[in-house]
């Protein structure tokens, strides 16, 4: 089998240091030193999908978009002739598409973020298109088409070698990163990309909040609950969603949407980073994390508020991390779990097993972690 291997090495860039995205300021995150994250990623991958014994050829491009990770990995590769520029652009990940559709790649596995599952989608509406799937490296990844990590991408590919996955159509979703910037919600329908589906393998899109009566009332009575336990002296990490965000208008304080904030001392520092937070925070040993899954993938940590990052994450401690959801949210996750990927395995199985996840006032549920 032949799969086509692409890597955007700027993908998730934005993440840890508040940028909520990529797209148009990377100068500026590595201004405020954010590090490539797809590199590993790619290399994650590549050594699993050796480990797996699958009689698999892999098709990729020259230096940072493919060729550098397969070379770390010691993973046999046929290197695509294409130039590249000093900084790549989705020009050339439709360009290597095109490349891999006329090698007859069997499979397109590429890793970046929704950015780059559009680059992919657009480049193949001129195509015969073959089938697609993301190892998730963005910062966001509302798209469908995303393995939940690089090790379950394994597993996807191993399915689809074997014929036992299905085929769907995944919905590929553009996201106006300016206006989330801004803290408004922005995202529309794309398209359609077809891929292999494995249950508890590959995410599904991101399921929205319902804005309606009943679910707000339960916000309203799981936030409650939240701050009745609250220490007056703690201080709280606040993740994005509106759940989060009805803890914050309860406290008095106007948290952002799409952000991560600090509260403490009735006041809030808002749209921290992972730098920011290191700075504010002279005791994570009273400190907590409130952080809501995304619906439908249920993905607690490390989507969307990667600023909550490992380092954070090992300071706080699993035990002082507060999940929240409404019934309805929890209800429709994928599996019943929830799942993480921080980008570090080892903080990942600290989070794993079972944690406590507030439904509603003074009730909640033992929920799995994977």
């Amino acid at each position: 089998m032949k799969i086509g291997f692409i890597v955007n090495p700027i993908a998730g860039m934005g993440g840890r240091v508040g940028l909520k995205g990529t797209n148009g300021v990377l100068k500026k995150a590595i201004a405020l030193g954010a590090k490539p994250v797809a590199p590993a990623r790619a290399i994650e991958f590549l050594r699993k999908l050796k480990a797996s014994e699958l009689a698999i050829e892999i098709i990729t491009c020259p230096s940072v978009m493919g060729a550098n990770g397969a070379k770390a990995a010691s993973f046999p590769a046929k290197i695509l002739s294409m130039p590249l520029r000093s900084e790549t652009t989705a020009e050339d990940t439709k360009v290597a598409v095109k490349h891999m559709i006329a090698s007859k790649a069997d499979l397109i596995v590429f890793v970046g973020g929704d950015g780059t599952a559009r680059d992919i989608h657009d480049a193949m509406q001129t195509e015969d298109g073959i089938p697609a799937l993301g190892v998730p490296s963005g910062v966001k990844m509302y798209s469908g088409i995303f393995a939940i990590n690089p090790s379950e991408a394994v597993e996807v590919v191993r399915a689809f070698a074997e014929k036992t996955a299905q085929m769907t159509d995944f919905e590929i979703m553009d996201t106006d990163e300016s206006a989330i910037r801004r803290d408004h919600f922005s995202i529309r329908l794309h398209g359609f990309l077809k891929g292999p589906f494995v249950s508890m393998g590959v995410s599904g899109s991101k399921q929205l909040s319902p804005e309606t009566l009943d679910e707000h009332e339960n916000q309203l009575a799981i936030a409650r609950f939240i701050v009745e336990e609250m220490d007056p002296k703690g201080t709280y990490i606040l993740g994005p969603g509106t759940t989060v965000r009805c803890v914050g208008d309860l406290l008095g304080v106007e948290k952002t949407l799409l952000g991560v904030d600090i509260y403490r001392n009735k006041s809030i520092v808002k749209d921290v980073n992972e730098k920011k937070t290191i700075e504010e925070i002279r005791d994570f040993q009273n400190t907590w994390i409130i952080v809501s899954p995304i619906g439908r993938q249920g993905i607690l940590l490390g989507r969307g508020n990667q600023q909550i990052s490992p380092k954070i994450i090992r300071k706080v401690g699993k035990e002082r991390i507060i999940v929240a959801a409404t019934t309805r949210k929890l209800r429709n996750i994928d599996g019943n779990v929830l799942r993480v990927d921080t980008g570090d395995p080892e903080v990942d199985k600290m989070l794993g097993g079972y944690i406590r996840v507030v439904t509603d006032y003074r009730e909640w549920r033992l929920t799995q972690v994977k």
